[in-house]
């Protein structure tokens, strides 16, 4: 019970974790930059709706946005091909080019390009 966060206010708990990680930042001895039981104080990060905080932006390779267009386009021509026709030529290249860009998406590892 001892270990419980208590509420964000200026006397709380969060006043010390952002003390305890200036004095990190300035360099003084680990036994002040440390919590109670040798633990590292990490800075305190808000968890309200609509505060800021920056993470790093990442949008993808070029290459994997040229496969998702691919398909995407495909997907769209399929789509139109069969609600104004049938048009069955254009289903079936539709269908190929979106295999085409599955199969390049696989080849270049698009599933990689997480953060």
């Amino acid at each position: 019970m001892s270990e419980q966060v208590g509420p964000a206010s200026p006397a709380g708990p969060v006043a010390s974790a952002t003390a305890g990680a200036a004095a990190g930042a300035a360099g003084l001895s680990a036994s002040a930059s440390t919590g109670t039981g040798g633990q590292d104080v990490a800075p305190f990060v808000s968890q309200v709706p609509g505060t800021p905080v920056s993470f790093p932006s990442y949008h993808g390779r070029p290459v994997s946005w040229v496969a998702v267009s691919l398909i995407m386009v495909a997907f769209v021509a399929g789509g139109l091909a069969l609600v104004f026709g049938p048009t069955w030529w254009l289903f079936w290249a539709a269908l190929g080019l979106a295999a085409v860009g599955g199969l390049l998406a696989l080849a270049t590892g698009i599933f990689d390009d997480w953060y």
